[in-house]
């Protein structure tokens, strides 16, 4: 007979990896379904989480799939969910590679992917000098001559954010820069110079950026670069169940991570805008236990024979 688990988590990131523990260690069968293409893979450590600051995505992932591993009920499998049926109680996953599985609850934590942006080098420097995220690389950076590729109201988050690393930076909108008057004039009182022009390109030496060159003929010397990435759902199965989302594509969830589907949760950064590891990992752990709350509910009214 076709084995039913407790739980399918699909991806295989901080939050499912927590997920996963949670439900392991409260004696649930969990498979975690994980393609093996996360978004930090092109990144060469993680940051900012406690006892693991300074490790490669590759080796988070080995060592906490080590650890939970620890718990029999907890299985693993390298493919890609592309259709759910079903409903709470008796999801039905079907994969890229023709497996099918069944689980009581589901829960999505497929992250993000990025969309491409076209500009010539950037994909020379993405994860060794250019960033998107100050509080994961800020700290290397300190004190270097930055460029920000972002425009209008994102350009003034980062101004402000990265100002806390260094005061050397310079903006390139590529392009239009999308700001108000008011915002112009309060980087220009901060000394902040913006660029419209287009990027030509980005030249680099093994990875480490030396200048961005825009179409209008200026150079831009820099150390390192924070870019605003353009973001897609690692996943479009939570809206076709009928998930509510934001306007960013985020799935809407509540403290438990649950969302307005019947036994359908989400984590991570399929969840949130918050986009650090050690956030999504602790939004896996709060899903893992609202999971494990809603079954041991359910298990507990059928014994009674409650409704």
């Amino acid at each position: 007979m076709e084995k039913r688990f407790d739980a399918a988590i699909i991806g295989g990131g901080p939050a499912g990896l927590n997920a996963a523990l949670v439900l392991g260690r409260a004696r649930k069968s969990v498979v975690v379904i994980d393609e093996g293409r996360p978004r930090n893979r092109v990144t060469r450590e993680t940051h900012g989480f406690l006892t693991r600051d300074g490790i490669s995505p590759g080796e988070f992932r080995q060592i906490a799939k080590e650890q939970i591993m620890a718990y029999p009920s907890v299985e693993f499998a390298e493919d890609t969910v592309v259709a759910v049926t079903g409903g709470d109680g008796d999801f039905r996953l079907t994969t890229a590679q023709g497996r099918s599985y069944r689980s009581k609850k589901l829960l999505f934590a497929a992250g993000m992917k990025d969309e491409p942006l076209a500009i010539n080098g950037l994909t020379e420097v993405y994860g060794k000098s250019a960033f998107v995220c100050p509080y994961c690389d800020g700290w290397e950076l300190r004190d270097q001559t930055l460029v920000l590729i972002v425009n209008g109201a994102k350009a003034m988050h980062l101004a402000k954010t990265i100002a806390g690393w260094t005061e050397r930076y310079t903006i390139c909108t590529n392009g239009p820069d999308e700001l108000t008057g008011e915002q112009r004039e309060e980087l220009a009182r901060h000394n902040v110079p913006v660029f419209e022009s287009p990027i030509a390109r980005i030249e680099s030496d093994e990875g480490i950026v030396r200048q961005v060159v825009l179409e209008d003929g200026s150079v831009i010397p820099c150390r390192g670069i924070f870019f605003a990435p353009r973001l897609v759902p690692g996943s479009d199965l939570p809206e076709a169940l009928g998930c509510r989302t934001t306007e960013a594509g985020a799935v809407v969830i509540d403290d438990l991570g649950k969302t307005n589907v019947p036994g359908v949760f989400g984590a991570g950064d399929s969840a949130s805008q918050k986009y650090q590891a050690i956030a999504a990992a602790a939004m896996g752990a709060m899903a893992g236990a609202g999971i494990n709350s809603e079954l041991l509910e359910e298990a507990w009214s059928s014994q009674t024979g409650e409704s």
